[in-house]
């Protein structure tokens, strides 16, 4: 799991065969394939790329719910929760350059699907801050002021593809603990459930393990030795994974008609279809557990901020700090 990324195309993926193409012809010459297509280049994978629309039933079923009935599509993300609480990695709590980049690339790419389809797409930045707030130590207020300047983003940037989403659209002004508790009652898996699935299947352990990494990572005030913080953390990871998959069921839920996103690495053929943040080839790097590193010709990498410091100096905008541009 690499700690920065640089914001490049990823590498081309092979065409498919000539026999491929005559097999899935009838799939790759429909509306919903051509959306698709918009998308193969940054999904999230830690297997092979694929190119083949037909590769994706599931995606290509919901894109169609839209496509048939001539409505804008919707896609649900959940993600930008909040920045990682380990001050060596990220620049504060609120959104910065990283999320602003990332916001913009997300809206730049509904806009795409709209020179495509007519009637375009949108897509729902389904907060989850919250609902594990209390797990990976980050304070609920610091939760509510990433969300509301990320917001504030959203309009002042003129993004009008992005629309939000959090527990307060969902629980209103009940406090933070009742509101995780009520989902997590609603939603999350047993424990016990995961921890066969850790076991059983590579693709959930290789989630647990990158959540336990990040985890010990983002814990900067650890008084104890570091196996007993990697025990911790192996803990909290199946908390994580649980009420992360109950946000993920709520969602779907409140939004039974939607084009499922992940941040999260998924393979072809899954239910979600994981999406990069920004043109980056790396599989887990997201703005919220990194500094954005410009460099002397302009491009943007994700880093973490003591790297970033170490390579540059501190930009501002509009007062607060922003990103680092490499020193010449």
């Amino acid at each position: 799991m690499s700690s920065q990324a640089t914001l490049t195309p990823p590498a081309a993926v092979a065409a498919p065969s000539p026999v491929e193409a005559l097999e899935t012809v009838e799939a790759l010459e429909t509306v919903e394939a051509n959306i698709l297509r918009l998308l193969l280049p940054y999904h999230r994978t830690t297997g092979t790329r694929s190119a083949n629309p037909a590769d994706f039933p599931e995606q290509l079923h919901q894109i169609r719910q839209f496509t048939d009935a001539g409505e804008p599509v919707l896609f649900t993300l959940p993600g930008f929760p909040c920045k990682s609480p380990n001050p060596a990695k990220v620049l504060g709590h609120l959104p910065d350059e990283g999320e602003r980049l990332s916001l913009a690339f997300l809206d730049r790419l509904c806009a795409r699907i709209g020179e495509t389809y007519a009637p375009g797409a949108r897509i729902l930045i389904c907060s989850d801050g919250h609902i594990f707030g209390d797990l990976i130590h980050v304070p609920d207020e610091h939760i509510d002021a990433y969300g509301d300047e990320l917001r504030a983003m959203i309009a002042g940037e003129g993004l009008g593809r992005l629309d939000t989403f959090d527990m307060r659209d969902v629980h209103g002004d009940l406090d933070h603990d009742t509101k995780r508790r009520l989902v997590t009652e609603a939603y999350a898996p047993p424990v016990g459930e995961l921890r066969a699935l850790v076991r059983g299947d590579e693709e959930t352990a290789r989630l647990y393990r990158g959540i336990t990494r990040f985890l010990v990572e983002d814990t900067a005030d650890h008084a104890g030795t570091r196996s007993a913080l990697q025990r911790e953390c192996r803990v909290r990871a199946y908390g994580v994974i649980a009420r992360s998959r109950a946000w993920g069921d709520l969602i779907a839920d409140c939004h039974p008609r939607s084009v499922r996103l992940s941040i999260h690495p998924q393979r072809p053929g899954a239910e979600k279809f994981g999406i990069r943040l920004l043109e980056a080839a790396d599989a887990w790097a997201t703005p919220w557990h990194t500094a954005v590193l410009r460099g002397r010709g302009g491009e943007a990498r994700l880093v973490h901020r003591a790297e970033a410091e170490r390579l540059g100096h501190l930009v501002l905008r509009g007062g607060r700090p922003s990103h680092f541009e490499e020193r010449p």
